[in-house]
């Protein structure tokens, strides 16, 4: 008979997996009139190509969200001609301070995943307790998020909510939308993959967990149908 831990992790796994492999739709980003018009960019025989280098940042809405552990780039890509053109975010690499070794393009499903579950792979960090009678605080433990439908550990770990003064109703009649998460934006906003025949845009992923202070050249380095091409940031 299995252990309610086996069952966990078997619930876990499934959760992940389908967050993974659900056919996310990456609506991209509204690229600019021409590639000149962003920091970076190059022209090739058949694509013209603008990058923006945006560190750890996502545009959702009218507000930046934070993503950290990737570098964000935003390229943009521009057929010269009328012909259809095919495009794959695995033709992206990053290279940093000139090292022979680069980084490659994270899936969105997997940068998603990350951030939606931040405890699963949180680095080791200093946890101070305190007690009373009543109960306990524990400080510096990252926030559990909940895995899967029904997860009981978060409400495990859960602080009681600071008492707040009543909100005034809403007579407006007006529904309010709802903010976009971090983890959505990071979908929607992804560069499209596939055919293509007009310009598209969107943000590529890098995995990166090193201090950008210590970035001293970035360059987006571009190999696929049209060519080759090396895009500098600075």
């Amino acid at each position: 008979m299995d252990s309610p831990y086996t069952a966990i992790v078997g619930r876990v796994f499934i959760a992940t997996a389908a967050l993974l492999a659900a056919p996310f739709v990456y609506g991209g980003t509204e690229p600019k009139t021409k590639p000149e018009e962003y920091s970076s960019h190059v022209k090739l025989d058949k694509l013209g190509i603008g990058a923006e280098y945006l560190v750890h940042s996502v545009a959702a809405s009218s507000e930046m969200l934070f993503v950290p552990e990737y570098l964000v780039v935003e390229v943009a890509l521009f057929p010269t001609g009328n012909e259809a053109y095919s495009i794959s975010t695995g033709e992206f690499t990053l290279r940093i301070n000139g090292k022979k070794s680069v980084l490659f393009t994270q899936t969105p499903g997997m940068v998603a995943a990350s951030l939606k579950y931040p405890d699963w792979g949180y680095r080791k960090g200093v946890e101070v307790g305190a007690g009373t009678d009543s109960g306990g605080v524990i400080l510096g433990r990252p926030t559990s998020v909940e895995r899967f439908p029904g997860d009981p550990r978060p409400g495990q770990q859960r602080l009681p909510n600071p008492p707040q003064a009543p909100k005034p109703e809403d007579r407006s009649g007006i529904e309010k939308q709802q903010p976009v998460t971090v983890d959505q934006a990071v979908i929607e906003s992804a560069l499209p993959e596939g055919p293509a025949a007009k310009p598209v845009s969107g943000y590529i992923y890098f995995a990166f967990k090193g201090k950008t202070k210590s970035i001293r050249t970035l360059e987006l380095l571009y190999q696929g149908p049209a060519g080759e091409a090396v895009l500098r940031f600075f």
